[in-house]
């Protein structure tokens, strides 16, 4: 007998007991469009939180206050963001933008809206977080200087305070106060549940008259002049703020009442981060396979049950045992591809859709692997039962009833 009909005896037997075989082949289905979509969407998490941090620039650094020291004081000063722009002691800064932080109410015409994300900074910040204006202008440094209250809102507070209408020159109420809309922000990325554009940036004096007080600043962004000079910037600002601090100049960072955060050894964490979740993702997926793999298993003794008389007569009429074993190898093998290339389908058209806000991202090798695994699972599961048919002996398999 030619492979061709012991392929066509195969597919006989298959389509002898179709929603069977349909319920088999759903089970391998699911196992891999689960393992191609989980993985894509761990990948999906990675990239867009990897961009965001990449959108803030591999040349800059995050001062934030540690929360310990003792008796030292631990806050972050305007005072100490003036010192990181000494050129003497930080030859290597580009900018500083001391940050404080809250979140408040905006109002419009009887529209209020919540903004977790309210930022009092100074205009250098639009640059060094990368962060440009997409209408109208940023505020300046006579506005800082002056403290005057004009403000620069992303889109999404440009859309709840303002739909169908343009937010420049509109008098905004924010804490009692009226802001005016000088500037919108370019549209960004968002991941997950945080919308990075619901945020509103105004200059440090006016919020820290209206909003926040005079107290400590929530961090300080410090660009370096390139991104081979953030190790060097990050020795300068440890150095100074040591200084500010009354800190002995060997004190380590581990030790320090500061944190400073590296945007690229971030990015190398997040990265690391991203790849066992990632994996995780694809581990737990894989166990549908499997589960799928012990429903052919379970198929393929009951099909070699039904048909064991089938069997003892083929034998006896000299079908070898090779053959009989192939052909159920094939039925099982066929029952993953199937399903598998299914699995395939699906898992492509799932990822044109966002999962809980992430875009998946589908990675090729997780399509091989989820492919491979299938037929190797195919094969696997399918031998218990092909081996158990072919070794039917014919006299016994004519007496089954």
């Amino acid at each position: 007998m030619s492979f061709y009909e012991v392929v066509r005896f195969a597919l006989r037997g298959l389509s002898a007991n179709k929603l069977r075989s349909s319920l088999t082949m759903l089970g391998i289905l699911i196992g891999v469009a689960a393992v191609i979509l989980l993985v894509a969407v761990g990948n999906g998490s990675a990239k867009a939180i990897s961009d965001r941090i990449e959108a803030l620039g591999t040349n800059t650094i995050t001062v934030m206050s540690a929360g310990r020291g003792g008796s030292t004081n631990t806050a972050l000063t305007e005072d100490m963001a003036t010192g990181l722009t000494d050129t003497t002691l930080a030859p290597d800064v580009k900018s500083v933008s001391p940050v404080v932080s809250t979140s408040t109410t905006l109002t419009y015409g009887g529209t209020d809206h919540d903004v977790n994300a309210f930022v009092g900074t100074t205009p250098g910040w639009f640059a060094a977080s990368n962060t440009p204006v997409g209408s109208g202008a940023a505020f300046t440094a006579d506005d800082e200087a002056q403290g005057r209250r004009v403000v620069v809102i992303g889109q999404t507070v440009a859309q709840e305070l303002f739909p169908g209408l343009s937010p420049l020159n509109k008098q905004i109420t924010v804490g009692g106060a009226l802001f005016t809309v000088v500037g919108v922000l370019q549209e960004k990325s968002s991941t997950g549940f945080q919308d990075s554009n619901d945020t509103a940036i105004a200059p440090l004096t006016a919020v820290r008259q209206v909003l926040t007080g005079y107290g400590a600043l929530n961090s300080i962004l410090v660009e370096a002049k390139n991104p081979d000079k953030v190790d060097a910037v990050q020795s300068e600002v440890a150095t100074v703020l040591n200084e500010k601090m009354g800190l002995a100049p060997t004190t380590s960072s581990a030790n320090a009442p500061y944190r400073i955060q590296n945007a690229s050894q971030l990015l190398q964490t997040q990265t690391q981060t991203a790849d066992t979740f990632t994996t995780l993702l694809g581990a737990v997926a894989a166990i549908s396979l499997l589960v799928g793999g012990i429903g052919i298993t379970n198929i393929m003794l009951v099909t070699v049950t039904e048909r064991t008389r089938e069997i003892g007569i083929r034998k006896a009429l000299g079908a070898p045992r090779r053959v009989i074993l192939t052909q159920f190898l094939i039925e099982a093998t066929l029952l993953s591809v199937i399903g598998g290339a299914l699995g395939v389908a699906a898992a492509l058209i799932g990822s044109r859709f966002s999962i809980v806000g992430v875009k998946p991202v589908i990675v090729p090798s997780s399509i091989a692997l989820a492919l491979g695994v299938s037929i190797a699972i195919g094969l696997f599961f399918g031998g218990l039962p092909a081996s158990r048919a072919a070794r039917l002996r014919p006299i016994d398999a004519l007496r089954y009833e």
